[in-house]
């Protein structure tokens, strides 16, 4: 059995998270097409997904978000899917386990942004706010 959450921690304008990789791509790790408005996003576009609590059913679909890895560097990322944490395992989340309260799952271009090297994309400590 694995943890769910409906909640996740406040946002503030440093907020902790741990950030994930995953493609947006059709056919891609992600599965199903992007909850906010069922398109698929290249990897070379800054996207990302918010756990369950952060993603706010919707509300901040299709906005921006800063994203700041720990070298300080920091780059802009659309919403555009929800982390579930809630519920996994199901065909539309590619057979994955929920999500965390705390994820950030961000596009390869959110990776190279930051300047993290490709051997080390999987996670990373982060903080991010809305943008």
């Amino acid at each position: 059995m694995y943890k769910v959450y409906e909640c996740s921690p406040s946002v503030t304008a440093h907020t902790k998270a741990y950030m994930t990789i995953n493609s947006f791509e059709g056919g891609g790790d992600g599965g199903a097409p992007a909850k906010c408005d069922n398109r698929y996003y290249s990897d070379d576009t800054p996207v990302v997904a918010l756990s369950t609590g952060w993603y706010e059913g919707g509300s901040r679909c299709l906005k921006n978000v800063t994203v700041r890895a720990p070298s300080g560097r920091s780059v802009e990322a659309m919403v555009v899917d929800e982390c579930d944490s809630s519920v996994g395992c199901g065909k539309d989340e590619d057979y994955q386990p929920p999500c965390a309260n705390n994820v950030v799952d961000a596009s390869k271009a959110v990776w190279k942004a930051l300047g993290v090297p490709p051997r080390d994309w999987g996670d990373l400590d982060i903080t991010w706010s809305d943008a």
